[in-house]
């Protein structure tokens, strides 16, 4: 039985098969009642002993989990100390909660427990101590290095002259799961000593944003790439939203759902069509955050070198190997340009420029349109 904070079984079973194996959720509350809800699970399905182990143990062996069923047959309880005042396993042959009112993530957790457990006349076993992994310097030790081991992400973000942007563009996006990299095109401001201040990486390069997003790619550590617009705010736990949408392995890109900082009528009604168009034609745009894996952004040959549009060409090509998916979580992206532009002129020109994309006429030609100047208005 593998029990699963986030996804669904079916997520679960394209990730890690298994047809043997049982996904159930786990229960809501601290980890003492989700660990008492799995044992009680696992014995109203008639298993007589039951051993519950963590995910992040990489010393634990096949004769180790042997020897833990082997001692719940004279002893009620079987623990495995952890070396920070914990445990990382726990075994039980009945249903009796010993979790209760322990306080979690201190180093009192085992005695805790133990005191518990003799408390109800419950005789324990204790195994041997092992270490287990709380941070990326436990992971790096474990693999016998002194490098932090590669991130499962790497947020790649075009930048020319966004100083007023950049640092909550970059905020939004810190995780410790996650890498970023400021991918400039020759910024004259302080966008550059901004990015540095805030722990990004920055790779330098020519102007234009397909080239931009290429370099950044090609610095990326991360089994997952996502391209984020300067002026775009990701949403809270987007790691989350983005793994559990790149479970489904016939997903070759994802993106967020369209938003900006107008909360306008017009703007609703833009943001609606905007988000009915990724869905139903499977065709977001790069200020939706564009996220894949790095495999499959290899295999497509990256962003095509194009002055405009080079979102809508790697999403075209990427439809084409498999399936599109919208994460439940929106993306906010600034609205200067409709403010700039105008919403409805704004929409006309984007709708124009895909359209002529999607016909074949040349980006180069289409280009000028993006840079036509703002509609004057009368004094």
């Amino acid at each position: 039985m593998f029990c699963h904070d986030g996804g669904n079984e079916k997520q679960m079973r394209q990730w890690l098969g298994g047809r043997h194996i049982r996904y159930v959720p786990q229960a809501t509350g601290d980890l003492g009642r989700r660990m008492h809800r799995a044992i009680k699970s696992a014995v109203e399905d008639g298993a007589r002993k039951v051993v519950l182990i963590g995910t992040d143990i990489p010393g634990i062996t096949t004769a180790i989990l042997e020897q833990a069923f082997a001692a719940l047959n004279r002893r009620d309880l079987v623990l495995g100390p952890s070396t920070d005042g914990g445990y990382w396993l726990v075994g039980l042959n009945r249903v009796e909660n010993i979790f209760d009112g322990v306080a979690w993530s201190t180093a009192d957790v085992l005695q805790q427990t133990l005191a518990l457990a003799r408390h109800k006349g419950m005789k324990p076993y204790l195994l041997d101590p092992l270490s287990d992994l709380d941070t990326p310097d436990d992971l790096a030790r474990e693999m016998g290095g002194n490098e932090p081991p590669s991130p499962y992400l790497s947020v790649i973000i075009p930048a020319l002259n966004e100083e007023r942007q950049i640092a909550r563009t970059i905020a939004a996006a810190t995780s410790t799961d996650a890498e970023i990299i400021v991918s400039d095109g020759g910024s004259t401001d302080r966008t550059v000593e901004i990015a540095k201040s805030l722990g990004a990486r920055i790779v330098s390069g020519k102007r234009g944003r397909a080239g931009q997003q290429n370099r950044g790619a090609a610095a990326a550590r991360g089994e997952v790439l996502l391209f984020l617009h300067a002026d775009t705010r990701l949403p809270r736990n987007y790691i989350d939203h983005i793994f559990e949408t790149l479970m489904d392995r016939r997903t070759v890109l994802g993106a967020f759902r369209f938003k900006t900082d107008i909360n306008t009528p017009t703007m609703q009604w833009i943001t609606f069509l905007t988000n009915l168009r990724a869905r139903r034609l499977m065709l977001p745009y790069g200020d939706q955050g564009l996220f894949m894996r790095k495999c499959n952004f290899d295999t497509a040959g990256g962003f095509p070198e194009v002055p405009i549009a080079e979102d809508l060409y790697l999403v075209r090509k990427m439809a084409r190997k498999g399936r599109i998916t919208l994460a439940p979580a929106s993306a906010v992206t600034s609205g200067r340009r409709w403010q700039y532009m105008g919403p409805m002129r704004t929409t006309i020109i984007n709708t124009i420029i895909a359209a002529g994309c999607l016909a074949g006429v040349s980006p180069s030609r289409l280009a000028p349109l993006y840079r036509l100047p703002a509609k004057k208005t009368k004094p």
